[in-house]
């Protein structure tokens, strides 16, 4: 029944292989954070677990601690010493190498480095695809040139540099992007480029066409059997050539059918398509709901890129991390207080369609995927709620503070509640994921 609703990139198979990957990497990350910290700290790990269920293989190293991988790949843990269970809850306290016994600053710096991991690895991971990718060079020298519907005109070659775009100076990546906020909208604009040492002024397309460079998994494009590379020429009869315009077209369509004139390869063909209601998160932190099709666009052309070094890197991954921070918070407040819908709760489901798409893509893109994913597993982890890490370090705080730590009562009471949170918000996002949204 699960192939109904989980995408199907050769075989169900291959959407599951890429799940259990991506969840892998990112717990094992996770929990050796809290492994290796604790070792620092003086806390004793009895079990290290990548997966749950039965034990498929295991081993005792020289410390004592038991490393073993698990038939369930749906998570994992650390079972330290004097922990009542998996989950580190409960349990007596005893020696200085117990997770009890520990003073309560290592009991929290091991709790913190879960979380703190999953930051680091996502960082690592978006530096390393800009050093392996690259970021477009100064000034914009265009690297190729694909064909377009004969609505623009197109008089850009390899190898040209960007000088200016009409009357715009555009000779670094950064004036390009801010020139794009106050370009006429129409088919095709004057470039002035510098070509084979000459400066010439040449007519070519408006820099963000209706060219498709991406397609959201589980999306009305997708459904509509809509392609990267596509260009949407016109909807419901009228000529689309920019993408801000296409977008302005559909937010308005109500979640009306509309009728695509879709040029593809040289064919045009007629395609009907029925956008979906979304909220979409702004850059000011806010969020925006209206009617998508689930398509992404961007600059047409593909720029020469240069390869940042180590320190720029870092700086653009530290940048991203803290974005898909800001975004995840700003939804979790705005799903609280009821301004956006509920639909943007997912569960493991989910997260299997976004892995298989992001795995058929190409690698790049499932690394990115598995970057955006960590950084996101390791907020959830902080969010003070009884069970999460976040929640540990509330109780750790208040006997800091206090000196004593929370009753057994009041701990009972408080995890039961966690949990039933927790479980709640899974129903919702598998719901959400199988049948609602």
């Amino acid at each position: 029944m699960l192939n109904d609703f989980l995408p199907v990139f050769g075989n169900f198979g291959f959407t599951v292989l890429a799940f259990a990957i991506a969840i892998s990497v990112i717990v094992a990350v996770h929990e050796y954070g809290h492994y290796i910290v604790g070792r620092w700290t003086g806390i004793h790990a009895e079990v290290f677990s990548l997966g749950f269920g039965p034990v498929i293989y295991g081993r005792t190293d020289k410390r004592g601690t038991r490393w073993q991988l698990a038939a369930i790949p749906l998570g994992g843990y650390v079972k330290f010493l004097g922990d009542a269970n998996a989950a580190s809850v409960g349990g007596q306290a005893g020696g200085r190498n117990t997770m009890l016994g520990a003073p309560v600053w290592a009991r929290a710096l091991t709790v913190l480095a879960g979380p703190v991991f999953n930051f680091i690895l996502s960082v690592v991971i978006y530096a390393g695809l800009a050093m392996w990718v690259g970021v477009a060079s100064d000034p914009i020298t265009l690297k190729s040139v694909p064909a377009l519907p004969p609505i623009y005109e197109q008089n850009l070659l390899q190898g040209d540099q960007i000088l200016a775009v009409g009357d715009t100076d555009v000779r670094s990546v950064e004036a390009f992007r801010d020139a794009l906020k106050g370009l006429p909208l129409q088919p095709s604009l004057d470039y002035t480029v510098l070509r084979e040492g000459q400066e010439t002024v040449v007519r070519g397309p408006y820099p963000e066409t209706t060219m498709i460079i991406a397609i959201t998994y589980d999306s009305a494009a997708e459904a509509a059997g809509l392609t990267m590379g596509d260009v949407i020429t016109a909807i419901d009869g009228q000529a689309t050539y920019a993408f801000s315009q296409m977008i302005d077209i559909v937010s308005s369509s109500d979640g009306k059918e509309l009728s695509l004139d879709v040029w593809r390869n040289g064919d045009t063909r007629q395609v009907k398509i029925t956008p979906q209601r979304r909220d979409l998160p702004l850059a000011d932190g806010g969020f925006e709901t209206r009617y998508v099709m689930g398509v992404s666009g961007g600059i047409y052309f593909d720029p020469e890129t240069e390869f940042p070094g180590v320190l720029a890197a870092i700086w653009s991954g530290m940048q991203r991390v803290w974005t898909v921070l800001t975004t995840s918070l700003s939804a979790l407040y705005h799903i609280a207080f009821g301004w956006i819908s509920l639909c943007n709760l997912s569960s493991p489901v989910g997260i299997a369609q976004a892995a298989g798409d992001a795995a058929a893509a190409g690698v790049v893109d499932f690394i990115g995927l598995i970057g955006f994913l960590s950084a996101a597993v390791g907020f959830l982890n902080l969010l003070p709620i009884p069970v999460l890490d976040g929640g540990h370090l509330v109780f750790h705080a208040y006997e800091a503070v206090t000196g004593r730590r929370p009753s057994e009562g009041a701990l009972r009471i408080l995890i039961g509640a966690g949990l039933a949170l927790i479980l709640t918000m899974l129903a919702i996002g598998l719901m959400n994921d199988l049948f609602l949204c």
